[in-house]
């Protein structure tokens, strides 16, 4: 299938590895050219090099802008949305990404880590959209796409933060799809369950030390536990944003899609 963004300005937030390189890779591959950031310059700029090199064998309109920036900081947001619509003229699809906030129960989580979740989680969704949106409003089309988790559809043992916080990125973007959708601004949610990353391995290993077991015999739990008998990977995810980027998906919109192999059981 074409989906229609050979040419699009893509920013793809938290993009050196996991979901954020899956998404970025599969925008290249469609012919996008992808500003990506991250923290950790090194690792950013390599993982750009590899993904540009690979998306251009199959598309050569394909190119990759790293910026080093962390979006729970506001200046960094600006930074960031600036060397993009510097380079290329402004940003066309935009997919919000974080590593997720600290694990934790209430009773272990100081008031301090509530304020940076809400900077990392929510408010780096409200300042990247605010600044990009302008851009989509004057070429009546765009895409707004952010990565969430299960646990805006059910609670994770251990990830407080995630279930209190990420739901208000849901709340945002359904609002967002109705005050853009005149614009033809699309806003929708991916919310990925048990996929093989970082993430999930940081769960795992704090499963492990609570259970006396092994990180390994954690991750086995978890694919055991979704009907597919497996973990998700990465690339997986990436497919579903893509298409949610794309022409062909024009009238998705203000919904929240889980990518979990079946795992949710609600209706």
């Amino acid at each position: 299938m074409d989906l229609g963004i050979t040419g699009k300005v893509a920013l793809v937030a938290a993009a050196s590895k996991g979901f954020g390189r899956a998404v970025a890779a599969q925008l290249a591959a469609e012919g996008c050219r992808v500003a990506i950031c991250a923290r950790h310059r090194e690792t950013l700029e390599q993982t750009a090099r590899e993904i540009e090199t690979q998306a251009k064998k199959s598309n050569a309109h394909a190119a990759v802008l790293p910026v080093v920036a962390d979006v729970s900081n506001a200046d960094d947001c600006r930074r960031l949305v600036a060397a993009a619509s510097d380079k290329w003229g402004g940003v066309d699809i935009l997919v919000t990404n974080t590593g997720g906030p600290a694990p934790g129960t209430f009773d272990s989580i100081a008031e301090s880590a509530w304020n940076d979740a809400v900077q990392s989680t929510l408010m780096n969704v409200v300042r990247l959209v605010r600044l990009c949106v302008p851009f989509m409003r004057e070429r009546k089309w765009g895409r707004i796409v952010n990565i969430t988790s299960i646990s805006v559809k059910q609670p994770i043992d251990g990830l407080l933060l995630s279930n209190a916080i990420r739901p208000a990125v849901v709340g945002l973007a359904k609002t967002l799809a109705s005050e853009l959708g005149s614009y033809n601004i699309l806003v929708n949610n991916v919310c990925p369950g048990t996929h093989l990353t970082d993430r999930l391995r940081e769960l795992a290993e704090l499963r492990a030390q609570k259970n006396h077991t092994s990180t390994d015999h954690e991750l086995e739990l978890m694919a055991e536990s979704c009907p597919l008998k497996r973990l998700g990977q990465p690339e997986e995810l990436a497919s579903v944003v893509a298409f949610l980027c794309s022409q062909p998906a024009s009238y998705v919109n203000g919904q929240s899609i889980v990518i979990d192999g079946g795992a949710y059981r609600g209706m």
